[in-house]
């Protein structure tokens, strides 16, 4: 089902959530939405178009939070829908939509990512790798770094099933109940996850500004020395 999200790649980095980006909340909604999804079912696309509609920039920002590079998000957007398109036969109808798409959603991510580590990981040992030494007289690109980069690197040292809870309650706004949905767990675990996953990220963070400490310390010492 291509092109299936109506967001274009150059817009998509701009739109943050508000209310008319919210899925659909109260009885008469909710029962609004479990129609398009049995219609959906049924093969009625302009039904599931409507769903995207409904879900697809808060998917964006819950992508966004793991992977910074736009076009990547874009293009995994439309392989989360269309993954949603050709598996909503086993959707499960009892329960909520919203949840399975984010859970769908955070586990194509994770694949992607791990995609990318396995390709760096191979780069390392090819002999191509040989041939880009870094410059030393080239100032390294990380010190320039903002908060929002600062806090996705730090994020990526955060286990992931810790940082899965992070980003959906601290950042994104997720009630513990719909953390619990998207995760298949319970909440008193969701709730004992969330506590070690910000101290986990306290102590990343702490780590890191150590280390930006300590780089400075030695090149002062260098152009003094």
């Amino acid at each position: 089902m291509p092109g299936i999200t109506g967001m274009s790649e150059s817009d998509a980095p701009h739109h943050w959530l508000d209310a008319q980006d919210s899925p659909p909340e109260g009885d008469v909604l909710s029962a609004s939405e479990v129609r398009l999804v049995h219609s959906a079912r049924a093969g009625d696309q302009d039904a599931f178009r409507e769903l995207v509609q409904r879900y697809e920039r808060r998917v964006f920002r819950v992508v966004n939070r793991f992977i910074t590079d736009p076009d990547t998000v874009a293009d995994l957007l439309q392989e989360i829908f269309l993954r949603a398109w050709e598996r909503l036969a086993q959707f499960d109808t009892s329960r909520r939509f919203g949840p399975w798409l984010f859970r769908m959603a955070i586990n194509l991510t994770y694949d992607h990512l791990r995609r990318v580590r396995r390709r760096i990981r191979w780069s390392l040992f090819s002999d191509s790798s040989r041939d880009h030494v870094p410059d030393p007289e080239v100032r390294d690109p990380r010190v320039e770094l903002d908060l929002s980069q600062e806090v996705q690197l730090v994020l990526a040292e955060v286990p992931e099933a810790y940082r899965t809870v992070l980003i959906l309650r601290d950042l994104e706004g997720f009630c513990t109940a719909d953390v619990a949905a998207v995760t298949d767990r319970s909440e008193a675990t969701i709730r004992w996850r969330l506590a070690e996953a910000r101290r986990m990220f306290r102590e990343a963070w702490e780590r890191r500004e150590r280390r930006g400490r300590r780089d400075d310390s030695d090149s002062s010492a260098e152009n003094t020395g």
